[in-house]
């Protein structure tokens, strides 16, 4: 597993390093968020694979003279997009956050040398994500 230090060298677009960056982790924030609108297709040999069709969820303002918006994700699967690029010969392990999952949020853990879209799961009542919002982290190692 990488370090922090390898991690931050081969990642682009942090949003504000001294807030995301641990001892053993990096987190990651959200861009975007999207909604399946029409299915994609997966088949046996790959002659009929076929990309979903995706658009962006809608956002609000929650207060007149807030800086940035925020999601109202009803409860469903979406598809997040993060900030951060990451391009890393050695594969690093992408978690949710507690913060997101002790809120019924919660998607797979995967082990990642780049980021691409991650499908979110949202429970019960729904979540509000706030954009720029830090919903995933990159564990390091030693």
């Amino acid at each position: 597993m990488p370090t922090v230090s390898e991690l931050l060298d081969a990642m682009d677009g942090i949003v504000h390093q001294p807030t995301q960056q641990h001892d053993d982790r990096v987190d990651l924030t959200v861009t975007e968020v999207y909604e399946i609108e029409a299915p994609g297709r997966v088949d046996f040999g790959g002659g009929e694979l076929e990309a979903a069709e995706l658009v962006a969820h809608d956002r609000t303002w929650r207060n007149d003279d807030d800086e940035y918006q925020w999601w109202h994700l009803d409860a469903g699967q979406y598809l997040i997009e993060y900030n951060e690029r990451l391009d890393i010969d050695e594969r690093a392990v992408l978690q949710i956050r507690d913060e997101l999952r002790a809120r019924g949020a919660l998607h797979p853990t995967l082990h990642v040398e780049s980021l691409s879209l991650v499908p979110l799961s949202v429970g019960g009542a729904g979540i509000y994500l706030k954009e720029n919002a830090r919903v995933s982290t990159l564990l390091a190692g030693e």
